[in-house]
């Protein structure tokens, strides 16, 4: 766990700070210069791109993921055949993609009639997909050589720095609506010309054209049969995440899907751990599953969920009190169609919950992925999209924005709770233990008995004053139950490094 303590700490550095800049930009500049269809068009365009750039892959990247160490361990720098074999199969699937696209164009748009804006803008989409889809298979290098925390400045920070400077030059006139969506297709550009520069420069890392390696030979047969069922439980479990826009888009609108937008990246705040601590540990994990170190993946899985439920408990809670200063400052500032973000308290809410219960889970699905039993991830996936598309679409039909997201934590706990059962049964795994439920208990009475404190009538002194609050009565809590002692040592190492001294070392 050291290294993954090391980089994971540093990546979260970045990953806090992008979603700082996130937060500027979803928060103000988003409502400020864009009304909702606007702001649900750029997240169709997001996640829509985000799925086809998986498709176009043909689950080349958890192949980089599984089988990168091995290709480092038997291969030098030159005769690793890995990159362009994987680069080829992305180029090919991406010139499907374009064929089917446009040999269907109109029936797809037919299908966007409640979304005339994405209909108007719908070719954008094929840029950010190509561009996605390369960035994403240069991250999955850089995870394998462990180079986790550019990779991560880039994806998490550089990106949002890029799309608040486009939102600010749209919102001051210097382009026009279609020219901003233009430009936001080719958001990942420099991230990709950057990322490949640093590939490059840390010498592990060459694009060769070069015949099939022995390695190649060797393991073709064990690739193509884990690419075949770790793409399709990919692309499942991308579409999981990313069906519930297109449902909202086809039945609803851009304006809902604006809305839903904003409070799925509230939720996601609550994720920032996990993907800092994620990118360090696939590469970590493979090792240690080719050398059978089941001790070293039992106590990433067991640190991981003292750790990722602790800060998601603290995140969880103080976005949620503070729900409803959010959205009188959100409505203050919007000057747009006089939007009304009142909805974003009980989407928040649910989401919320969904992903403090993915968090309190670890890495597990990490380890599934891994590991020689990677089938069962398809089939976790599989059970996890084919509950989860027709349960959102009842739902969202029935209750609408708030169906969707009770959909979403439902699907969310079955799919965590198959996995852990197959850990525990399998490999014996058993992370938890009472601490943990002591933990929620008394998280879950200090959330409300805080919640029961009188609103002050200024919207940032109420946030402040329950901000104070909230952290002095978590820290007592945490301090009791020492649920983490060793992310709560390391919190206090940083402070003693920077000569901070306003708390007592648990």
């Amino acid at each position: 766990m050291g290294i993954i303590q090391k980089q994971g700490s540093k990546s979260s550095i970045y990953i806090f700070i992008g979603f700082i800049i996130g937060a500027f930009n979803m928060l103000v500049l988003y409502p400020y210069f864009l009304n909702t269809e606007q702001i649900g068009l750029t997240r169709a365009i997001l996640d829509t791109g985000l799925t086809l750039a998986t498709l176009c892959t043909f689950g080349t990247i958890p192949i980089i993921n599984k089988f990168g160490p091995y290709y480092q361990n038997y291969l030098s720098v030159k005769k690793n055949d890995l990159p362009i074999i994987t680069f080829v199969i992305g180029m090919i699937g991406f010139s499907l993609l374009l064929f089917v696209g446009f040999y269907n164009k109109e029936f797809i748009l037919r299908k966007l009639g409640k979304s005339p804006s994405l209909v108007e803008h719908f070719n954008v989409i094929y840029p950010f997909t190509l561009l996605f889809m390369v960035f994403t298979w240069m991250e999955a290098f850089s995870w394998t050589i462990k180079k986790t925390v550019v990779t991560n400045f880039i994806k998490e920070t550089l990106v949002r720095i890029l799309n608040g400077a486009l939102i600010v030059v749209y919102g001051l006139g210097y382009v026009n609506f279609k020219t901003f969506i233009l430009l936001f297709s080719f958001t990942y550009l420099l991230p990709v010309i950057i990322l490949g520069i640093s590939l490059i420069k840390s010498g592990e890392w060459r694009f060769n054209i070069v015949s099939l390696s022995s390695v190649t030979k060797k393991l073709k047969g064990r690739i193509i049969n884990f690419s075949l069922f770790l793409f399709a439980g990919q692309f499942f479990n991308i579409l999981a995440k990313t069906n519930d826009t297109f449902l909202i888009v086809g039945l609803k609108g851009l304006s809902d899907a604006g809305i839903f937008t904003i409070a799925v990246y509230l939720a996601t705040i609550i994720e920032i751990p996990q993907r800092s601590i994620l990118s360090i540990s696939v590469p970590i994990l493979s090792e240690s599953w080719r050398v059978k170190n089941l001790k070293n993946i039992n106590d990433i899985y067991t640190k991981s969920v003292s750790n990722l439920m602790l800060i998601a408990c603290f995140l969880y809670g103080l976005i949620l009190l503070n729900m409803s200063n959010l959205i009188e400052f959100m409505n203050l500032v919007s000057h747009k169609n006089a939007s009304n973000f009142a909805p974003l308290f009980n989407l928040f809410l649910i989401l919320g919950f969904g992903k403090l219960i993915d968090m309190s889970t670890g890495m597990n699905g990490a380890i599934i992925g891994t590991s020689n039993f990677w089938k069962f991830d398809f089939i976790s996936n599989l059970v996890f999209i084919t509950t989860a598309i027709p349960l959102n679409f009842i739902l969202i039909k029935h209750f609408g924005l708030t169906g969707l997201a009770i959909s979403n934590l439902g699907t969310l706990f079955v799919f965590n709770l198959i996995r852990y059962l197959f850990l525990y049964n399998k490999f014996k795994f058993q992370p938890y233990q009472l601490k943990h439920l002591v933990l929620l208990i008394s998280f879950g009475t200090m959330l409300f008995l805080i919640s029961l404190i009188p609103h002050v009538d200024h919207f940032i002194l109420d946030g402040v004053m329950r901000s104070i609050i909230y952290i002095v009565v978590f820290y007592a809590m945490v301090y009791w139950i020492k649920p983490a002692p060793e992310l709560t040592n390391m919190f206090f190492d940083f402070l003693e490094r920077k000569n901070i001294k306003l708390l007592k070392r648990f």
